[in-house]
C-alpha cells in the first residue's frame, strides 16, 4: 500500500496512538505521520503509509488551527493539562486583544514551553522540566500568517482565534505570551487543527471509522494529488533508467520535479540544465 490518508485525530490519544492503530489494522509497519499533536489537541493528522513516508519531507509544513484561550491564569504547560502559576482578575476588551495581536503577526521569535518534545543538548525540554533541572531555551523563527478573533468572551475572559502558521509554531506559546503582552496571564484550553499542507478537516476521516484495510484502501489519497512540483510523465525507456537509479536528460525548470509513470510516482528529485538526477525512487 502506497500513499497518504488524512485522519482526523480525537482528543486523548497522542500521534503515536493513531499510528499504532493503523499499524495494527493495516499490519504495515511502515507508517509515520507529518506533524504531532498534542493529546489534548484535536484534529487533522496527515498519515503516510508504506514507500509514502519517504515523501514527508516534500509536503506543504503550513498549518491551521482554531484555538481557545483563557485570560487570566497561567500553567506550568502553557495549557489545561499544567499545574497553575499565576492568576490575575485583569478584564480586557476585545480592541486590546487585537491590539496585541499585531504583535504575533508576520514572522516572529518565539520561545517553545519547557515542556515540550525539542532536543537540548541530546535531551527533550520536558525531561528538564520533569526533574525541574534548568536549561537556556532558545527562540525559533516561526511565520503567522493569519491570526484572527473568532469569538470573545469579556465575562469569562475566554478567546477563540484563527492562526495560519508555519511548522514549528506553539500555540501555546502563543497563549501564554498573548496574556503577558495583555498586562494578565493566559493558557490554551482547547486547541483543533483544521489543516496541514493540503489535509484539510472537512476531507479527514474519523479514526473510529477505520476498522480495517479495505476502510484504510478506501480512504488512501494518491500522492500526486498533494505534491505541488513540477511533474514529468516517463516514457518505458526513461523508467528502466530511473529503475537503476540512472539520471536522465529532459526539459524541466531547474528545481525538485516528480517523474510519473501510469499516474503513480516513479521517483522524485532534482532537476539541473536539463538533467534529473534522482533522490528517492518508487519502482524497481
Amino acid at each position: 500500500m502506497f500513499g497518504f490518508i488524512n485522519i482526523y485525530k480525537p482528543k486523548g490519544m497522542t500521534s503515536h496512538d493513531v499510528i499504532y492503530v493503523l499499524r495494527c489494522v493495516t499490519k504495515i509497519k511502515q507508517i509515520g505521520h507529518t506533524g504531532t499533536l498534542d493529546p489534548f489537541a484535536e484534529g487533522v493528522l496527515p498519515v503516510c503509509i508504506g514507500k509514502a513516508t519517504r515523501l514527508i519531507e516534500y509536503l506543504n509544513d503550513d498549518k491551521a488551527y482554531i484555538g481557545t484561550v483563557q485570560l487570566g491564569k497561567s500553567t506550568t504547560t502553557y495549557d489545561i493539562e499544567g499545574e497553575t502559576i499565576n492568576i490575575s482578575d485583569k478584564k480586557v476588551t476585545a480592541e486590546e486583544i487585537e491590539s496585541a495581536l499585531n504583535f504575533f503577526r508576520g514572522e516572529i521569535e518565539q520561545y517553545p514551553p519547557i515542556y515540550s518534545a525539542i532536543k537540548v543538548k541530546g535531551k527533550k525540554l520536558y525531561e528538564y522540566a520533569r526533574k525541574g533541572e534548568e536549561v537556556k531555551i532558545e527562540p525559533r523563527k516561526v511565520k503567522i500568517n493569519r491570526l484572527e478573533i473568532l469569538e470573545f468572551n469579556n465575562i469569562q475572559n475566554k478567546l477563540k482565534i484563527l492562526i495560519e502558521c508555519s511548522k514549528g509554531t506553539y500555540i501555546r506559546s502563543i497563549a501564554n505570551d498573548l496574556g503577558e503582552k495583555l498586562g494578565t496571564y493566559g493558557h490554551l484550553i482547547n486547541l483543533e487543527r483544521i489543516k496541514a499542507g493540503k489535509f484539510l478537516k472537512e476531507n479527514s476521516v474519523n479514526l473510529d471509522s477505520i476498522k480495517s484495510i479495505e476502510d484504510v484502501r478506501n480512504n488512501i489519497i494518491n500522492p500526486l494529488e498533494y505534491l505541488d512540483y513540477p511533474k514529468y510523465e516517463l516514457n518505458n525507456e526513461e523508467l528502466k533508467l530511473i529503475s537503476n537509479g540512472r539520471n536522465i536528460n529532459i526539459s524541466m525548470k531547474d528545481g525538485v520535479t516528480i517523474l510519473i509513470f501510469d499516474n503513480k510516482i516513479a521517483a522524485i528529485g532534482e532537476c539541473r540544465n536539463n538533467i534529473f538526477e534522482c533522490n528517492k525512487v518508487f519502482v524497481n
